[in-house]
Formats: C-alpha cells, sequence, structure tokens
C-alpha cells in the first residue's frame, strides 16, 4: 500500500476515533442537562386513568394535582404502619395500602456518613412523587379497594423481616379484602391478597400491581437508563422517559418476567406470578400538572364462587441494583434477568464479565479504585501481543523517520517514484504500516466495555479511593484555579466565570494527570507526515483533558494508568530498538545525564 495512503488512512482513523468519543462525551457523558419538571399542556385532565389498551379490567389511575405539598404533609394526610429493615426505613399509607414512602438506609445522599439515607419513594402530592400500589379490578363490581380505601392494620404495627403485616378491608356489600405484607432483609417485599365472596353469586375480578412516578428524574443520569425497564418473555424491554413520552404506550402479553422504573442506581419493580399469563404496559399520562410515568400489569380475570375466596402473590422490589442481589433473587424467585435491570450497554457480553471479575478483586483488594487498577493490568496482559505488535511497528516507524524525511525530499517533485522507495525501504525493514493501528482495533470492544462498567456501577458510588479522591463516581474535586486547595478559594464564586470556572473548565489532579501521560504516550509515536496535521495531533491531549475532566473520576483513574501502562510498554521496545524516547529525554534533563537510548 502506498506510504501517504496509509498515513493518511491511519491520520483519518484517528480523527474519527477522536471525533466519536468526544461526540459521546457531548452528547451522553457530558455535563448533565436538566429537564423540565412539569409541563403545561392546552387541555386540563381532572383525572389520569386508564386500561392498558383496553384490554382485560380496568387499573385504577392516579388523580392530577395541582400543586405539590411536603413530604410531611403528605405523609400525614393518611394513618400508617411503619417500615424498619436493615436495608430500609419508611413507612405504608393505610389510606389506599400503598408503599410510597421509602429510605434505604444503606446508601447516604452524600459522602458524608451522617447525611440523609437515599430517598426512594414518596407519596402522592409531592413533586416527583413515586410509590406502588396492588389490588383487584373488576367490571361493574362496586367497593373494590382504590386509592383512598381505608384499610385496617389487624396484625402488627412494624414491617420487619419474620414480622409481617395484615390489613383487612370491608366494602359493606359482600367483598372482604385481606392483605399480608412480607419483607426480607434487604429489598424485597412480598404481597398476598385475599379476596373473600360472601355475596349470593359469582364474580369476576383480576389482580393487577401499578408503580407510578409523577415527574421524571431532574436530570438525565450519565450513561445508563432510566425509565421504564422489564423483561417479557425473556426480552428485555427498557424505554427512557422521553421516548416513553414521544411514542405512548407500549404494551406487552407474556408469562410471569417483571417491570418496574428505573434510576441510574434505584430501581422499583414487580414481580408477578411467574406461571400465570399478564397483560403488562409502559405508559404516560400527561396532566395540567406533571407527567405520569406507569407501569403496571393486570392478571387473567378469575371467578370467585359465592362463599369461596382466593389468594394471588405477588413481589415487590425496592432499592438499590446491586448485582449480588439481584442475581439472588433471580435465583430464589425465578425471576427471569433480573440482573439485567442493571444497564450493561450493547456490549453486554462483555460488561457481564468484566464486571464480575472487577467485583472478585474488589472482594481481594477492599478498595474499588484499587480493583480498577487491578482489572486494567489484567486486560492489558490479555491485549499484550496485539498492542505489541503495533507498539514494534510504529517503532520501526520512527526509527526510521529521518531516512522516510530523506526520501520525501529527495523525491518530492516524483511522488510515484517517492511512493515506490518508499515501499522499498518498508520492505527491507520488514515495517508493515497498518500494524501500527490494526491490532488495537480488538481492543475498542473492550476499552467501551470497560467505560460501560465503571460508568454504571453503584459499587463505585461513594467509594473512596486514596487522599483527595473520597468518592469514584464524582469528578475529580480539586481544582487547578486554586492550586487544587492551597489557596482557600473557590473558584465557583468569581464573578461572571465563576460559573465555567467550577463547570467545563474544571480541571482537577487527575485529568491533569491523564493529559500528561496522553502526551506521553503520543511523543512515542511516529509523527504525522504533514506539519499541519502533527500541530493537530499536539493540540489533542489538552483538548481530552478538559473533555475528560468533567467525568467521573474513576475513570481517570482507569484511564490514566492504562496510559501508564502503555508508556510502560513502549518504551521497552523503544529501548530494545535503541529508538530516542521522551522518557529518556526528560530524565536525561532531570539528571543532566544523556539519553539512555544513546548511551
Amino acid at each position: 500500500m502506498p506510504d501517504d495512503n496509509s498515513n493518511r488512512n491511519t491520520f483519518i482513523f484517528a480523527v474519527c476515533a477522536i471525533a466519536l468519543l468526544f461526540a459521546y462525551q457531548v452528547l451522553v457523558m457530558g455535563p448533565q442537562t436538566k429537564r423540565m419538571q412539569a409541563e403545561l399542556k392546552a387541555r386540563e385532565t381532572a383525572a389520569a386513568t386508564g386500561q392498558p389498551s383496553g384490554k382485560g379490567v380496568g387499573v385504577p389511575g392516579v388523580a392530577a394535582r395541582p400543586a405539590y405539598v411536603s413530604r410531611s404533609t403528605a405523609l400525614s394526610a393518611s394513618p400508617r404502619a411503619r417500615i424498619d429493615t436493615p436495608a430500609l426505613t419508611g413507612s405504608i399509607a393505610l389510606k389506599g395500602a400503598r408503599i410510597d414512602d421509602l429510605f434505604m438506609t444503606g446508601y447516604r445522599a452524600t459522602i458524608d456518613p451522617k447525611s440523609a439515607a437515599v430517598e426512594l419513594l414518596r407519596p402522592e402530592g409531592t413533586q416527583r412523587a413515586w410509590f406502588a400500589e396492588f389490588g383487584w379490578a373488576g367490571a361493574n363490581l362496586p367497593g373494590l379497594p382504590s386509592s383512598s380505601t381505608p384499610w385496617t392494620l389487624t396484625q402488627g404495627d412494624t414491617l420487619a423481616p419474620g414480622h409481617p403485616l395484615v390489613l383487612s378491608y370491608n366494602n359493606g356489600q359482600g367483598l372482604a379484602f385481606t392483605r399480608k405484607i412480607d419483607v426480607d432483609d434487604k429489598f424485597m417485599f412480598t404481597i398476598s391478597d385475599t379476596l373473600a365472596n360472601t355475596t349470593a353469586g359469582s364474580i369476576t375480578v383480576a389482580p393487577y400491581a401499578s408503580i407510578q412516578r409523577q415527574g421524571a428524574p431532574p436530570q438525565d443520569a450519565s450513561g445508563a437508563h432510566e425509565g421504564a425497564v422489564g423483561v417479557m418473555d425473556k426480552v428485555l424491554q427498557m424505554v427512557k422517559y422521553k421516548d416513553l413520552k414521544k411514542n405512548g404506550e407500549k404494551d406487552f402479553t407474556a408469562r410471569g418476567g417483571w417491570l418496574g422504573i428505573t434510576d441510574k442506581y434505584w430501581l422499583a419493580a414487580l414481580v408477578p406470578d411467574q406461571q400465570e399469563q399478564i397483560h403488562a404496559a409502559f405508559r404516560v399520562t400527561p396532566t395540567a400538572s406533571v407527567d405520569i410515568y406507569e407501569t403496571n400489569f393486570l392478571g387473567q380475570p378469575r371467578a370467585v364462587a359465592a362463599g369461596s375466596q382466593i389468594t394471588h402473590v405477588s413481589h415487590f422490589f425496592a432499592g438499590a441494583k446491586t448485582v449480588p442481589v439481584l442475581k439472588g433473587y433471580e435465583t430464589s424467585l425465578g425471576i427471569p434477568r433480573f440482573v439485567d435491570a442493571v444497564d450493561w450497554g450493547k456490549l453486554y457480553f462483555f460488561t457481564k464479565p468484566i464486571f464480575w471479575i472487577l467485583e472478585q478483586f474488589y472482594n481481594l483488594v477492599g478498595n474499588f479504585g484499587l480493583a480498577i487498577l487491578a482489572l486494567t493490568v489484567l486486560v492489558r496482559l490479555a491485549f499484550f501481543y496485539p498492542a505489541n505488535l503495533s507498539y514494534e511497528s510504529m517503532t520501526k516507524m520512527k526509527k526510521i523517520q529521518p531516512e522516510v524525511e530523506a526520501l520525501r525530499g529527495k523525491f518530492k517533485d516524483d511522488p510515484a517514484k517517492q511512493q515506490q522507495e518508499l515501499m522499498l525501504l518498508y520492505q527491507k525493514e520488514k515495517i508493515n504500516p497498518l500494524m501500527g493501528c490494526l491490532p488495537m482495533l480488538a481492543t475498542i470492544p473492550v476499552f467501551l466495555a470497560l467505560f460501560k462498567v465503571l460508568s454504571v456501577s453503584i459499587e463505585m458510588r461513594h467509594a473512596p479511593f486514596y487522599g483527595w479522591v473520597q468518592d469514584l463516581s464524582a469528578r475529580d474535586p480539586s481544582t487547578i484555579f486554586n492550586l487544587f486547595g492551597i489557596i482557600p478559594w473557590d473558584p465557583s464564586t468569581a464573578p461572571l466565570i465563576g460559573t465555567l470556572l467550577a463547570g467545563s473548565l474544571h480541571v482537577g489532579i487527575w485529568p491533569l494527570l491523564y493529559g500528561f501521560t496522553q502526551w506521553l504516550s503520543m511523543q512515542m509515536s511516529p509523527p504525522a507526515p504533514d506539519p499541519v496535521q502533527q500541530r493537530m495531533m499536539q493540540f489533542m491531549p489538552v483538548i481530552f483533558t478538559f473533555v475528560l475532566s468533567q467525568l467521573a473520576v474513576g475513570l481517570l483513574i482507569y484511564y490514566t494508568w492504562s496510559n501508564v501502562l502503555t508508556i510502560l510498554q513502549q518504551y521497552v521496545i523503544m529501548r530494545r530498538f535503541k529508538v530516542d524516547n521522551p522518557v529518556d529525554d526528560i530524565l536525561g534533563r532531570l539528571t543532566g545525564k544523556s539519553p539512555g537510548a544513546k548511551a
């Protein structure tokens, strides 16, 4: 292949790769944008009601709220039964028997261990209400429990593992309802609904369950799915809030499965009887004050003869998406692909095993940052041979660079002869210009999978490393604008430019380390043939330093450590081929000695 074409193609590939990464950062992983909390509609809807695609029987809806109230005011609108487990705290509303007040005690709002527990569910009437309800639906059956039904607590006063609550309601028209609620020591509730028919005739009902979220989260998650999620007939279904609003309701008919609403780290999910055929739906209902997002399922209609009763059992998960916990429920309850509530991405066949390896390293070293370093070493070892081929080719190219420049100068007026002489030179030195980039293409899927794993892993949330890094999921808290904390000044308070200094221009220690290692690695590669291209490539480390400084510092640690390993591998190869390299040049300047490659 002609040399100019090889260099041109290599350069085009590099520019495309940089452009794709930059576009991914700007469009997907960039600064989080605020979403609208409520949208005005031309038409006022008095209530959000409905039934999935006209099939089955009706599922109770949620009344539209013209204004929000405080959390305490909303909680006081109903008598409550407490929830107190090793993982959860909150309460159940006896009015409507909703699970609508939940905090996760093992997770804090900030890295301060004394900060408030992370809130998961909140009652209707508050801003961004999020809750679950269960019950029976039936056509032309008056007196079925609704969101305003006053249930009576007949057993227990606090829901805890081994201490269930039993609620009852009699509609005064021959139907008696009993609900038993159990909870384990993690995040799973078991709902057992019993309906007793004391009327003179048979009735037909169907069990239903619903999770409703009034308003989307205020911010988009970085690199993770948020919105409706579920597995229907073993097929993973994921619909973002904006897509659900744009495309409307999505319906499924399946046997078993699960469905819910997820944030980046948290999940509320319904788990019906795995042997029962259900109709499920993801939907959004616009109201005058807020868009109501809902996932629900409706079971099969069943007849209840006079004087008999039926019981339906379902489960409700509300908690953190930790893989061991999800995997445990997947096994113990037979929930299909429950671990896929974590957004593994398109490259799940890479991300899942990579996460498993990362988890094993964490169990060994007890620090998620150290686990990232160990995983990076393992990945580099796995791709050591193709990387070696690539670095050897680039080193040989750099070694003959003076001869290449001489030939270009000698035959600058005869391109055909220039190409012929260059190819003869490459054949003589046994160099294939394509080997500089082709072996590295194999590492791209793993690189993207690692990026995904580190972006969605809840294990990285609030996980400390060392020194000033106390949260691997947040960006580096240090900043060059106060000399990394030496100057007692907050750059965000600067007039006019404070937001800029604390935003896109925020550069900490780890981004600078990344930028330096990226520059050093690029200096070890042969320069581009065109001076303009050379200047462009010199700016790349600077651009990437600012772009990547907005990412989680855990990702920067991975990138920096990966660059260090790359530099080490390149350095050994360049020393072996006796090629000048910037590491020896830097060491020579610091020590006053000649570069090692010339010694």
